[in-house]
């Protein structure tokens, strides 16, 4: 099975490329954003970070991007981002 043929999460979506990442919060409250995929760019998810809490997320064909608020560190296969920096 390929990752364009694998399901993700209890809803079932599709992944897309199975592009995963990392968010690890640096303070209290770090927001991480999901936007959806298509024609309109909506938010479609949310989540709180405390400090030192990870968030292993991956990209599927409803999540295109992610806005992270607040002091983290976010890990992708390009390379490592400290919202800080």
């Amino acid at each position: 099975m390929n990752h364009e043929q694998q399901r993700s999460g209890s809803d079932h979506e599709t992944v897309n490329n199975g592009d995963y990442f990392v968010v690890k919060a640096k303070e209290q409250g770090v927001t991480v954003i999901g936007l959806t995929r298509g024609k309109d760019t909506r938010f479609h998810h949310t989540e709180k970070l405390d400090k030192g809490e990870v968030l292993i997320a991956q990209f599927t064909d409803h999540t295109s991007a992610v806005k992270v608020r607040g002091k983290a560190v976010v890990y992708t296969k390009h390379g490592v981002i400290d919202t800080e920096e």
